[in-house]
């Protein structure tokens, strides 16, 4: 049995237990936000000391334990949110609360079975300065880059560089409640010169997270499921500097093309020495390709979204999913 985590809004299980049920391997889908209203469970200790867990779907009747369960895709789990009897606010928070400690700890005990996403090394994997470091390691070009609240630092780097890229840290985005808007945070090139005219202020307030500006000749999406390696050329280069030149992300609505690449053999054994370092069996790698031909590592999301790559490109990267899960 594959136990998936997620949510019900998350579309990238759909085509991989499509290809897990055409090869007679059972799934068992929890989506989170419904672990009160939509499932009856249960993990206990008996006088012996055996321990055993179970899970059965209200709406479909499907069940499952935890001695079935050979393999974890801990994709996109959000909190508990539903409640099947809604009381006060207090005590609906308590209930959620309670809820969430139960799902965190119920993940963290199945940490040992086989897993594409993991509750213990996703989030330290995310940490930009450990992907640097684990860049460095295993031979990936890297930029300059700076975190600090300290202009001196950002003056020393701009005499460096002609221009600088700004990204946020961790935080890519801000609610607007009042106005129902919800404002990304894109990276901004900017002239390296520009920063001395900022105050200290702006830097002395929070952690900023600069780099230098690499040029480009054109991007990479690096989808790595095992050691199956799937790379997706992003044509940033043709958009303008609005529309997905500088941030690719901003392309999606403007005709953004991508296709699929032939990645040299050293950079796609890079990739997967670098998820082994990290204890991950996937991950989601952006590099940049400059105009002489060198790879630049910007990042690796440990839980990326794929699903657009293989719509837009036809990459079997749900077919590398279901072999992984199932064990082929």
């Amino acid at each position: 049995m594959i136990l998936i985590i997620t949510n019900k809004e998350d579309a990238h299980p759909t085509p991989v237990i499509e290809r897990l049920s055409a090869r007679g391997v059972p799934v068992f889908r929890l989506n989170t936000e419904a672990l009160l209203t939509d499932y009856d469970f249960g993990w206990q200790v008996d006088a012996a000391g055996e321990i055993s867990f179970w899970i059965r779907c209200r709406l479909n009747g499907l069940e499952t334990t935890g001695r079935e369960i050979t393999a974890l895709w801990d994709r996109r789990p959000e909190k508990p949110e539903e409640l099947p009897y809604p009381s006060t606010p207090e005590i609906d928070r308590h209930n959620r609360e309670e809820a969430l400690g139960f799902l965190v700890f119920l993940r963290y005990w199945l940490k040992d079975i086989p897993s594409i996403g993991s509750v213990v090394n996703d989030r330290p994997a995310a940490s930009k300065m450990l992907q640097y470091a684990t860049a460095r390691e295993v031979g990936f070009k890297i930029p300059r880059t700076c975190f600090s609240n300290s202009r001196e630092q950002f003056l020393k780097l701009s005499q460096e560089c002609a221009d600088l890229i700004l990204k946020p840290i961790d935080v890519c985005d801000v609610w607007d409640e009042k106005h129902g808007v919800d404002y990304v945070f894109y990276a901004q090139k900017t002239p390296a010169a520009s920063l001395r005219e900022v105050p200290n202020e702006a830097f002395s307030q929070t952690v900023s997270f600069v780099q230098e500006y690499i040029e480009k000749a054109f991007e990479l999406r690096v989808t790595v499921v095992g050691k199956q390696v799937f790379a997706c050329k992003i044509d940033s280069q043709a958009q303008q500097e609005e529309t997905g030149r500088i941030d690719w992300r901003q392309g999606y609505e403007h005709g953004l093309k991508q296709n699929a690449f032939a990645l040299p053999d050293t950079v796609s054994s890079q990739c997967v020495a670098f998820l082994y370092r990290m204890g991950l069996n996937f991950g989601c790698f952006d590099f940049i390709v400059t105009p002489s031909g060198e790879y630049v590592f910007l990042e690796c999301n440990p839980n990326g979204q794929w699903l657009w790559v293989e719509l837009s490109t036809g990459l079997k990267i749900a077919d590398a999913i279901a072999d992984f899960l199932s064990n082929e």
